[in-house]
């Protein structure tokens, strides 16, 4: 009577598992050196967040009120140069360059710069904004889109536009952004664009306050092409 053979052979899955231990156990001081380099990277980054970061984040929120509260007053030039002692917003970007209230700063003083008729310096500053708040990004955007228009770079002033009009994705500002859009087609005499932008607000945004008067925007349009 024959008897069942057991298969003694090592399967490729098994000579697998068997290389990856002769992998660890070959370069054992080497995955210690890597995964000990790594933990040390993430205890300085958390040690850099906590006793620089934090601390200087503190002195700059105390420091920008005042900044801002020229901003709203509208006094740019004190807004961005500071007073009595108190930084403005360039100060606050360069003192204080790593923190959220800079990063903010690059809004204010953007901002600032676009009322003053400083296109340039507007969109420097209005480009260098990296918050996660989509409607002071969507503005910054569009404060950008503004300077851009007002130096007659019409290609730049539309990319801005749209990316506005999508990043803020609400009835308030993005009628306002695709309703501008729509003017710079209309500057650039490309009125196909022009009038399927306004249809845009007719369709997506009938409720908004661009969308009142837009058909007399649309008949304009199609009349011109």
């Amino acid at each position: 009577m024959s008897k069942t053979q057991v298969n003694t052979k090592t399967t490729a899955p098994e000579k697998n598992v068997g290389q990856t231990g002769n992998f660890v156990r070959d370069n054992q001081k080497s995955l210690i050196f890597i995964i000990g380099a790594i933990l040390v990277m993430v205890i300085a980054y958390v040690a850099y967040q906590k006793l620089y970061i934090a601390p200087l984040e503190q002195k700059a929120i105390n420091q920008m009120h005042v900044a801002q509260d020229f901003w709203a007053k509208k006094d740019w030039d004190k807004a961005i140069k500071g007073d009595a002692g108190y930084p403005g917003f360039q100060k606050i970007i360069d003192d204080y360059g790593n923190t959220k209230s800079a990063n903010l700063a690059y809004f204010y003083l953007g901002t600032a710069y676009l009322n003053k008729g400083e296109f340039q310096k507007a969109i420097d500053n209005l480009t260098n904004y990296r918050g996660n708040d989509s409607m002071v990004a969507a503005e910054a955007l569009g404060g950008t889109a503004d300077a851009y228009v007002e130096l007659k770079d019409y290609d730049k002033a539309a990319t801005y536009f749209q990316k506005a009009a999508d990043k803020a994705n609400n009835k308030f500002l993005s009628p306002l952004y695709l309703k501008k859009l729509g003017l710079v087609y209309e500057a650039q005499n490309n009125f196909k664009s022009a009038g399927d932008t306004y249809k845009k607000i007719k369709s997506d945004y009938p409720e908004s306050t661009e969308a009142r008067d837009i058909d007399e925007f649309i008949a304009r349009a199609e009349a011109k092409q």
